[in-house]
Order: C-alpha cells, then sequence, then structure tokens
C-alpha cells in the first residue's frame, strides 16, 4: 500500500535544501527529485558499474559476488571499479558516476545532513539507499614487537587508517581526535598498509570492514600480532559525538589470534544507487539480492547479515522506490523518514 500522506522531517529538509540548491545555481546538476517529487527516470540498464573501496577489503570482494548475481539473476554485465570507498561513493553515486556503490552509515548519515567536513555543507540529494549489507567493526593490530596493546597506547604513533575518502580513512582520524589521541595517520589502502607494516614503516593498522578483514589474516599469518578494539569510557566518548556508530562485538574465533571477545564500535553498510536508477530494475534487483542470499555467502561470509529485515537499520538516507515497492510487498513497515519525495509520484 503507498504511503502517500507520510512525509518525515528529512524529507523536508530534502526537499528545502534542493530549492535552496536551484536557487543558488550551486552543487550537483544530479539533484534527484524536484521539488514536485518528479525524477526523470531511466531506461532498463543493460550493464552498470559498481564501486566498492581499496583491494583487499571486503567491499571489493562482496562487489565480485554482486557482479555474479546481477549477470546470473538478470542478465545485467557489471563493472566492478575500485574507489576510495563510502564517502567516494557517495560522490561518485550523487553524480551518476557509478550507477551502485557500498557505504557504510556514517557517509549516509552526513551526506544526507550536509554534515562532516568532507561534504563541504553539501546535501547528497540523489543517493538512495537499495539494500542493506552488514556490520563494519572498527579494530586495529599492532605487531607483537610494538609493545602497543591498547588505543591508548597508539599517542604519538604513526597509524595506517586506511584510504582516503573510505570509512577508516575518513573515520579513524575522528575518533583518534575525540579521544584526544595524537596521531600521524597514514592514508593508504589495505594490501599498502600490509606491506608497511610488515616492513616497520607503521606501528599499527586501524580499519574498518566486514569480518574478517583479509588484512588482518594476512598479517597474522606472517608475525604474532595484537588485535584491539574501544570500550568502556572511550567508548562513550564516541557513541556520544559520533550518533551513526553502535556497539559492537567481534567473536573470539574471527581471527587465529583472538583469544576472546573484542568490544569496539561498529557502522552498518548499504547498497546504494541514484534517484535516477529504473524503479523496475531496482525491484528486480533486492528481489533477487535476497532470494540469492547464499551466491553472496560463498563470496563473504559477511552476506549472513543481509537479510531483509536488516533496512531498517537505516533511518535517514532516503531508500530508492522500487526498493521501496520490495519491502512493502514482504511486508516489512519502513520508517516515514525513509520515504522519497519522488515516492508521491509512484
Amino acid at each position: 500500500m503507498k504511503k502517500l500522506s507520510k512525509r518525515s522531517l528529512l524529507s523536508a529538509i530534502v526537499g528545502v535544501s534542493l530549492l535552496v540548491t536551484a536557487a543558488c545555481g550551486g552543487g550537483s546538476d544530479s539533484t534527484g527529485a524536484d521539488e514536485a517529487g518528479e525524477v526523470e527516470e531511466k531506461e532498463r540498464p543493460s550493464s552498470v558499474v559498481v564501486g566498492t573501496a581499496s583491494q583487499g577489503g571486503v567491499y571489493y570482494i562482496y562487489g565480485g559476488g554482486l557482479a555474479q548475481l546481477l549477470d546470473r539473476e538478470l542478465g545485467v554485465s557489471s563493472n566492478v571499479e575500485v574507489t576510495g570507498g563510502p564517502v567516494h561513493n557517495m560522490q561518485l553515486v550523487n553524480e551518476q558516476e557509478q550507477d551502485i556503490g557500498m557505504i557504510t552509515m556514517g557517509p549516509g548519515y552526513e551526506g544526507v545532513l550536509g554534515e562532516g567536513d568532507w561534504t563541504g555543507g553539501e546535501t547528497f540529494d540523489n543517493v538512495r539507499v537499495i539494500f542493506p549489507m552488514y556490520t563494519t567493526p572498527f579494530h586495529w593490530w599492532s605487531l607483537e614487537s610494538s609493545g602497543v596493546t591498547s588505543i591508548e597506547d597508539m599517542d604519538g604513533m604513526r597509524v595506517g587508517v586506511g584510504p582516503s575518502g573510505g570509512t577508516s580513512g575518513t573515520y579513524l582520524p575522528i575518533i583518534h581526535e575525540v579521544l584526544g589521541l595524537d596521531i600521524t595517520p597514514v592514508l593508504a589502502g589495505a594490501n599498502d598498509m600490509v606491506s608497511q607494516q610488515l616492513d616497520g614503516q607503521l606501528d599499527v593498522i586501524g580499519f574498518a570492514a566486514g569480518l574478517p578483514i583479509p588484512a588482518v589474516a594476512e598479517v597474522e599469518a606472517q608475525r604474532d600480532i595484537h588485535l584491539f578494539g574501544i570500550d568502556g569510557e572511550n567508548r562513550d566518548k564516541v557513541l556520544e559525538a559520533l550518533p551513526y556508530f553502535e556497539p559492537y562485538t567481534i567473536p573470539a574465533d574471527t581471527y587465529d589470534q583472538l583469544d576472546e571477545d573484542l568490544e569496539t564500535i561498529a557502522m552498518f553498510n548499504f547498497g546504494i544507487t541514484y534517484s535516477e536508477m529504473n524503479a523496475d530494475f531496482v525491484y528486480e534487483l533486492v528481489k533477487a539480492y535476497h532470494e540469492n542470499n547464499d551466491l553472496l555467502m560463498t563470496t563473504h561470509s559477511s552476506a549472513e547479515e543481509a537479510v531483509p529485515e536488516a533496512i531498517l537499520r537505516n533511518e535517514v538516507v532516503p531508500l530508492h522506490v522500487g526498493a521501496i515497492r520490495y519491502y512493502e510487498e514482504i511486508g516489512i513497515d519502513l520508517p516515514e523518514s525513509v520515504y522519497p519525495a519522488e515516492w508521491e509520484n509512484e
């Protein structure tokens, strides 16, 4: 049943921002729905560009599984591209420079509201969520020889934080700042950071990705390491300052050298597209995505979290109308805040 009367505060914010952008002549040309909530929908694609993140991370692996799904179930070919990660994917999707992207909740939250230094105050009004993925925990690891065993021990050190534009590269420096740590951040992809750590150029690596992170397995196969997260008062400080984070426990059996459960923080991940993407295609994609979870599971075990109900873990970023059609069809009661302006014209 269409919820034509539902209007959320977020929808109002998005609508106002579109009018302001149009009036000022600034921002992106790809602004999604106009003030009347109308979108010029594209034809169903025969091929798509899928934006992931750096090689060595879960996004890139997950993107390969998504490409297999698109080809096998929908007959759509995919070009899976390495990108800077979620922040970069928000920017590329908003400008329609890629068709499907992967983001964590932090960039989604900040992009829609125009918060965070990376947005420059711009709201990314053309981005639409299409499916849930998995939880991305944040954790750090050091070589045993370094003597670093906790986040406090990193003060004054060089820490690899992931690629610029990725979840790690964007939010680890912010976490370190919230905790008052004097850190020299090193921006690099997962594979490059591993090489630097093994060569003694990095004291610690911090990273955020679906579990298990291949980069951790690569290091612990060659050296003894310490794995640590964030808990107690430190975690409370971060959760208060950065509301898009949530508490998370990494199970002890995740890594060979992890002897007990590890307390830390995390964000949830979602697949996104732009508002003009063909609604029938999005509906078919989301349906195939949930009905073929076994294929995604063979790609990476983190896909076990990609159940339809996980779409409710987003209450900020608008959903694509094709995705809404599927989730309503299977009986999921979506929050008002995820209905975009263009839904009223469906």
